[in-house]
C-alpha cells in the first residue's frame, strides 16, 4: 500500500510541476507578447478556467498526498525516504500552495475585478504593470518549488535504506 500511495503522490506532484513548468516556458512567454488589453483578457480567462475539479484534484491532492506519503514511510530511525517526503511536503505547502494562495490568487482576484470594457488605455497599462511582474515572480517561485518537490519525491521513490 505504501508504494501505491507513493506512486500516486509522485504522479500528482509531477502533474503540478509540469503544469507550472509549461506555463513558465511557453504560456507566460506567449502571453507576454500580447498587447495590454489582450494580455489582461487572456489572464482573466485563464484564471477563471483553471478553477476546475481536475486542477483542484491535483493541486489539493498533492498538498494532502505528500504528508500522507511521508507519514506512511515513517520509521523509528527517521529513514531517508521519510525525510525526503517530509521536506517535499513542507516545501509544497509553503513554496507552491502558500505562494499560490497568498500571492497569485490575490493578484488573480484583483485582476478578475478589473473591468476591461470601461477602462482607459492608461488604466489597462497600469493594471498590467501592477499584475504581470509580481505574478510572474510568484509563479517562478512556485515552479521552482514544485520541480524541487518532484525531485525529492523521485529520490524518495528510489531511496533504499541500508
Amino acid at each position: 500500500m505504501n508504494n501505491i500511495i507513493l506512486i500516486i503522490t509522485a504522479t500528482s506532484t509531477a502533474l503540478i510541476a509540469g503544469l507550472f513548468y509549461a506555463y513558465t516556458c511557453s504560456v507566460n512567454i506567449g502571453l507576454g507578447r500580447l498587447p495590454d488589453r489582450e494580455y489582461l483578457a487572456a489572464m482573466q480567462n485563464i484564471n477563471s478556467a483553471i478553477l476546475n475539479p481536475l486542477f483542484f484534484l491535483s493541486f489539493m491532492g498533492t498538498l494532502v498526498l505528500l504528508p500522507v506519503s511521508a507519514w506512511v514511510n515513517y520509521e523509528q530511525s527517521l529513514s531517508g525516504r521519510f525525510l525526503l517526503l517530509l521536506i517535499a511536503a513542507v516545501l509544497y505547502a509553503i513554496g507552491v500552495f502558500g505562494v499560490t494562495m497568498f500571492g497569485n490568487v490575490p493578484l488573480n482576484n484583483k485582476l478578475a475585478g478589473f473591468d476591461l470594457k470601461s477602462a482607459t488605455v492608461d488604466d489597462i497599462a497600469s493594471q498590467r504593470l501592477s499584475f504581470e511582474r509580481p505574478w510572474l515572480l510568484l509563479h517562478n517561485i512556485r515552479t521552482i518549488a514544485s520541480v524541487a518537490c518532484l525531485v525529492l519525491v523521485i529520490i524518495g521513490c528510489i531511496y533504499r535504506s541500508e
